[in-house]
């Protein structure tokens, strides 16, 4: 068997996860130039020697399919990026600070292809893909920074910290500053923004949990004596 036997071989037996990423790998430097489209993934296909079967099973989903693979990679080396951190020393703030910070430094070296991405993702068709992967990272730093809520806090962390960043990637899509200094400021603010609506509800929780439980008050009037 030839060497050019043996490769051909080799690209055939892969498992359709490995093909997904060989795809993947292959459209990323088209993505700038000619978006994420069927035509690309199609492209990067053939480029990646994924057989014809593969390449047709590869991504059902279209595009949007291969932007949540293509997140879901930048999330796990964003996780490792916090995780190696010495978390211990920052406060909470801080933490989270650190954790969508390592989310753009990993999307950092391809911003165009993010922001290409994230105008697929705006789309109707595509509302529900776009909320999942925002819900992602926000997911992955909070479990990466040591969140462990279980309760309505575990929902409504991620709901707030997707919405910060969201709105951090939309200014930094157009940040032309030194090493993106005015995202970082940007994003300071609203994380600022988060901290204080954080201490009102801390402030409520305080009070109203020193008030009578209007149940057990209705209880007792409705079962006197009990």
């Amino acid at each position: 068997m030839t060497a050019s036997a043996r490769n051909n071989s080799a690209k055939s037996a892969r498992t359709l996860d490995e093909a997904r990423l060989a795809i993947l790998e292959a459209a990323l430097p088209h993505v700038p130039f000619d978006g994420w489209t069927d035509r690309v993934i199609a492209e990067a296909a053939r480029e990646a020697g994924v057989d014809a079967h593969q390449a047709a099973t590869a991504f059902p989903g279209g595009a949007a399919e291969m932007i949540r693979l293509w997140c879901r990679q930048m999330n796990a080396a964003a996780e490792a990026r916090i995780r190696a951190a010495d978390l211990q020393s920052m406060k909470i703030r801080a933490r989270v600070r650190f954790g969508v910070d390592a989310l753009l430094e990993e999307a950092g070296p391809n911003r165009i292809a993010v922001r290409r991405a994230a105008a697929v993702l705006a789309l109707p068709q595509h509302a529900a893909s776009g909320a999942r992967i925002i819900y992602e990272m926000a997911d992955t730093v909070w479990r990466a920074i040591g969140d462990t809520s279980t309760d309505f806090n575990f929902y409504s962390k991620r709901a707030i910290l997707s919405g910060v960043i969201s709105s951090t990637m939309m200014f930094w899509f157009s940040d032309d500053s030194e090493n993106y200094a005015d995202t970082r400021a940007f994003l300071d603010r609203r994380i600022a923004d988060v901290m204080q609506i954080e201490k009102v509800k801390a402030a409520v929780s305080s009070v109203t949990s020193k008030l009578p439980d209007p149940l057990a008050l209705l209880s007792r009037l409705r079962y006197p004596g009990r």
